[in-house]
């Protein structure tokens, strides 16, 4: 049997991705919803009683407890409202697997799954703008000589010329002595201009130099992108064309890009193996169910106030029998509901059809696969069913179907000489 492809591979992920996103965004307007803000409330104020109930005093203990015991029985509630919900929400899902298809259509337009390659934003724009220049390092201030004033007047010149004299030699002596210190200034502003320029340049070239290798990366990753897309594209439209001659390969790919589509509920996964006869146009088709013992067997969740439990209750063995087999019976109609009408170029004009389950033999210890549904359908008899008014049970009937006898006791049916209508 043909295993699912690359391309139904990828399909089947990206409806399984659109599928969950679809029911949280149809979950956030209906009732489970409420039932969860209901419950996260609830839990919350049983929180905040008992944290009152811890705080108060002796006179207010008996009052806070009773409102504490009423808080925590709304929140046990509001959680079995919520579990029951999802439940029930559960098994609905299962209930209606073969009315879920008929709202679609199961054509692919093959032409609809060519890609776009699409990139990132460049991540290290942070190295697109240049290093800062260092602030500028001045030159200090050229020294002066500021000569002490000459005495004045006859007397000042009599008595003051040795002193002025000495203060003049002072003055220039200083003056002298800081030229010196500031041309050895001069000298280390200089360096120090130089050093810091030096290490700008150093960061300017490291900058550049991650830059250009960020760049490249970035070129890189956007080049296989871009191959990558290309060759999903020239695998599409070699599809396409193969499709189009009907060549055994692009019609089981098609099948299986088809049946990938067809995204079951999380509870109930499905797989399909299919294989193509060009001689006779005839798909087989095996289809792959949980067995019984994954599918859920609560009847409801109940909260006994006594005992402060949440406890679940069981379906009757009846209820679960009917569940199990009703839903194994929809899975085989809608399985060729689903190939027929999506092959609109009528290159599959039967399907040879199998339903079942893997099981541990007990007997043997190894894996094995029961049979549930051995089934045959002609295209056109098949389409002209109106699957929307009909009865599973006895639509294969009618189609000469073999069908288990119980499925949910893992009672195997003969597939071998499958009539078709």
């Amino acid at each position: 049997m043909a295993r699912r492809g690359f391309l139904a591979e990828l399909q089947h992920q990206g409806k399984v991705a659109a599928r969950e996103r679809e029911r949280r965004a149809r979950e956030a307007d209906r009732a489970l919803n409420a039932a969860n803000r209901r419950a996260e409330q609830a839990q919350k104020a049983d929180e905040r009683a008992a944290a009152q109930l811890a705080r108060a005093s002796a006179a207010d203990q008996k009052r806070l407890a009773k409102e504490a015991r009423k808080a925590h029985v709304a929140a046990m509630e509001a959680e079995v409202e919520r579990r029951n919900f999802e439940l029930s929400q559960g098994y609905d899902e299962i209930d209606s697997l073969l009315s879920a298809t008929l709202e679609v259509d199961d054509y692919v337009d093959l032409a609809a799954l060519r890609t776009v390659a699409e990139h990132p934003p460049f991540a290290r724009t942070d190295l697109e703008a240049p290093v800062p220049s260092p602030g500028p390092i001045l030159d200090p201030p050229e020294p002066t000589l500021s000569p002490p004033l000459s005495p004045k007047g006859l007397r000042g010149l009599l008595r003051g010329s040795k002193k002025h004299e000495q203060a003049v030699a002072e003055a220039t002596a200083a003056h002298e002595h800081a030229v010196v210190e500031w041309r050895s200034a001069l000298v280390e502003a200089e360096s120090a201009r130089k050093a810091a320029a030096s290490q700008h340049g150093d960061m300017e070239a490291k900058r550049v130099s991650a830059l250009e290798a960020e760049r490249a990366r970035y070129a890189t990753e956007c080049s296989a992108r871009e191959a990558a897309a290309a060759e999903h594209n020239k695998a599409i439209d070699t599809l396409i064309a193969d499709l189009g001659y009907g060549a055994v390969h692009a019609v089981q790919e098609y099948v299986s890009i088809v049946l990938s589509n067809s995204v079951y509920p999380a509870r109930f996964p499905v797989e399909h193996d299919s294989e193509f006869d060009a001689a006779t146009a005839e798909l087989r088709l095996r289809v792959l169910v949980p067995g019984p013992d994954k599918v859920s067997t609560t009847g409801a969740y109940k909260y006994t106030k006594s005992s402060d439990e949440i406890t679940a209750t069981s379906l009757s063995q009846k209820a679960c029998k009917e569940r199990y087999a009703n839903a194994v019976l929809q899975v085989a109609l809608r399985s060729m509901h689903e190939v027929f009408e999506a092959d609109r170029r009528g290159l599959i004009k039967t399907i040879s059809l199998q339903v079942g389950t893997e099981t541990v033999d007990p007997a043997t210890g190894r894996e094995r696969y029961i049979p549930f549904v051995a089934a045959g359908a002609e295209r056109d008899s098949f389409l002209a069913l109106n699957l929307s008014n009909v009865v599973p049970a006895a639509t294969l009937s009618h189609l000469g179907a073999v069908v288990s006898k119980s499925p949910y006791d893992l009672v195997a049916v003969d597939a071998s000489g499958i009539r078709r209508s």
